[in-house]
C-alpha cells in the first residue's frame, strides 16, 4: 500500500491531509477493504512525519469507522469505508436539491458548507 506524499506548503495540517487522503481513498475504492496499512512508526517514517501526527490521523479514521486496528495483527481499511461513498453521495444530492431550490449558486452553496464545517 502506498500513501501519496503530502504537501509541506499547504495551510492544511500534515495530520488532517493524511486523513483526508486516505478517507477519499477508501472511499472511492483506490484502497479496497481489507487494505493492510503500514504501522503507525512505519508511515511516520516513509513520509518524514511525527509518529504523533500518524497516529492522530489513525485515531480519527478509526472513530469516523474507515479503519479499523485489530491489535498485533494490524491495521485495516474497514469493509464499511467504501459503503461510505453511496450515503455521501446520498448526502451531497439531498444538499444540491436543497440549495437550489433555495436558489443558491454553487460558490454561495460550498460557503454556507464551509461555514458550518466543524473545526477537528
Amino acid at each position: 500500500m502506498e500513501v501519496h506524499p503530502l504537501d509541506p506548503a499547504s495551510s492544511v495540517a500534515p495530520y488532517e491531509q493524511l486523513r483526508a487522503q486516505l478517507a477519499t481513498r477508501a472511499a472511492s475504492g483506490d484502497l479496497p477493504a481489507g487494505t493492510r496499512l503500514p504501522t503507525v512508526r512505519a508511515l511516520a517514517a516513509e513520509l518524514s512525519l511525527a509518529v504523533n501526527t500518524v497516529a492522530r490521523a489513525y485515531r480519527e479514521l478509526e472513530a469516523d469507522g474507515v479503519i479499523t486496528t485489530e491489535g498485533r495483527r494490524g491495521t485495516f481499511v474497514a469493509a464499511t469505508a467504501a459503503g461510505g461513498s453511496t450515503e455521501a453521495a446520498d448526502a451531497a444530492s439531498t444538499y444540491v436539491a436543497t440549495a437550489r431550490r433555495l436558489g443558491l449558486t454553487l460558490p454561495e452553496a460550498l460557503h454556507l458548507l464551509e461555514r458550518h464545517w466543524p473545526p477537528k
